[in-house]
């Protein structure tokens, strides 16, 4: 691993311990190597598959969405800070490679603009995805718009990167990332159609089941996160009196509403997501050679704080308006109410410093081995996926063809994060000052 690497990775990854990493001075922490890059693609791809189920758990429990992503978007940003007050000032700079507080008084605006860009577009792509849960599930949803994600997104890094992924690689990647967007698709239809099936089949039986289990406090019988039960008495996750006790209790109601509505969120959120990674490529590397002569590329820390800014203020001004004309039939909330409501609070803020992290790593990672590889953490639907089916009851008591479409689109993603992996390159260093 190269030496600009810090020196605390040693201490959790042994066989770091005797590199040139560990006993060189401290210089500005840099990702540079391919095997740092996968490591940060690892962890962000934990973090960034966890915190939507954070979010969809709170949404179960009644917690307003607005209330909801004020407190992540307060974190979120808070992550950004962290890391570029840490990483971005560990050291000395050089002049090709400033310290963050350095780089905030060049004329870098060309690039800070591209940096802003991404972060309005993930601000909105993540407001999307926060009600397309409450319709089409937490898998379904991820896996659609990681999809759409790499399909476009990745294509676009290609280009930019100047191809150092291998093509005959990548693009049968990209393959299978569209083919597990029609497996979604119809994931996502056939499980619709299994739950509209066991409603028609509400017996009265069903009806007197859940009048007795409404007067239970715990619900679901599962390891459940929102209720913290696991009483062999509750209502089984999956069946009638579970969807309808569901309905009653989380904050958008669903019954009754188009599916298309999920369908419509969900692909609005993927082609956001697909825009932010190649935007924040540009703002790094500079590939239309925008910056004036002399002044150095932004580094990764400088370019994710002001992508950070311009992601937190959309997310503020939206959510505050939301709470006041609020979409979807959401019932009116305010400022006061929301701060009044502590509930559920220190999960959001969790969800926050989760996804910031794992933005951070992912661009990290995505400076080194080429942006269109680090796209590699939209696997995360895998991880989303193990949440949704543990905590939430997705999936329970479905029908075989469910069964099958969900393995057969699993399967799928997981090739195509291999193939997406195999494809990795490596970046020359390209923070060097214009002639």
């Amino acid at each position: 691993m190269d030496s600009k690497e810090f020196f605390g990775l040693c201490s959790f990854v042994p066989s770091l311990s005797e590199s040139s990493l560990c006993t060189t001075g401290l210089k500005m922490y840099l990702v540079e190597s391919k095997g740092g890059a996968i490591a940060c693609m690892f962890l962000a791809l934990f973090f960034l598959g966890t915190w939507p189920a954070l979010l969809t758990m709170l949404e179960r429990r009644g917690r307003l969405p607005q209330h909801t992503y004020l407190d992540y978007s307060i974190t979120n940003f808070f992550a950004a800070l962290l890391i570029a007050f840490t990483f971005g000032e560990i050291g000395k700079g050089k002049p090709d490679e400033p310290n963050f507080l350095a780089q905030l008084a060049q004329d870098n605006w060309p690039s800070v603009l591209f940096a802003m860009g991404g972060g309005v577009v993930l601000s909105l792509g993540n407001l999307s995805s926060q009600y397309a849960f409450a319709f089409v599930g937490l898998s379904v949803t991820e896996v659609i718009t990681a999809s759409i994600t790499v399909v476009i997104g990745t294509t676009l890094n290609y280009f930019l990167d100047d191809k150092i992924n291998k093509a005959e690689i990548l693009f049968p990647g990209v393959g299978c990332f569209l083919i597990a967007v029609f497996l979604g698709s119809a994931v996502h239809s056939s499980n619709a159609s299994d739950n509209k099936a066991k409603l028609n089949n509400y017996t009265s039986d069903y009806k007197e089941a859940a009048i007795i289990s409404s007067k239970e406090s715990d619900l679901v019988k599962s390891k459940d996160l929102e209720r913290g039960s696991s009483s062999a008495d509750n209502v089984e996750a999956g069946t009638a009196v579970f969807l309808l006790e569901l309905e009653e209790r989380r904050a958008i109601k669903v019954f009754g509403k188009s599916t298309l509505i999920g369908l419509a969120l969900t692909f609005s959120a993927g082609l956001c997501f697909s825009m932010f990674s190649p935007a924040f490529n540009l703002a790094t590397n500079d590939q239309w050679h925008t910056l004036p002569k002399g002044i150095p590329h932004l580094t990764v820390y400088t370019a994710f704080f002001y992508f950070s800014i311009s992601c937190f203020v959309i997310a503020i001004i939206l959510n505050i308006t939301f709470l006041y004309h609020p979409v979807l039939n959401l019932p009116k909330s305010s400022l006061k109410a929301y701060l009044e409501d502590s509930d559920g609070r220190i999960w959001a803020l969790l969800a926050g410093l989760l996804c910031g992290f794992g933005n951070g790593l992912q661009f990290m990672g995505g400076q080194a081995a080429g942006y269109a590889a680090a796209d590699a953490v939209q696997a995360l639907p895998l991880v989303s996926t193990f949440w949704g089916v543990l905590l939430f009851g997705e999936y329970r008591r479905s029908s075989r063809r469910t069964y099958i479409l969900l393995g057969s689109m699993l399967f799928m993603f997981i090739v195509a994060v291999a193939v997406l992996m195999a494809s990795s390159g490596h970046r020359s260093s390209s923070h060097t000052a214009k002639e």
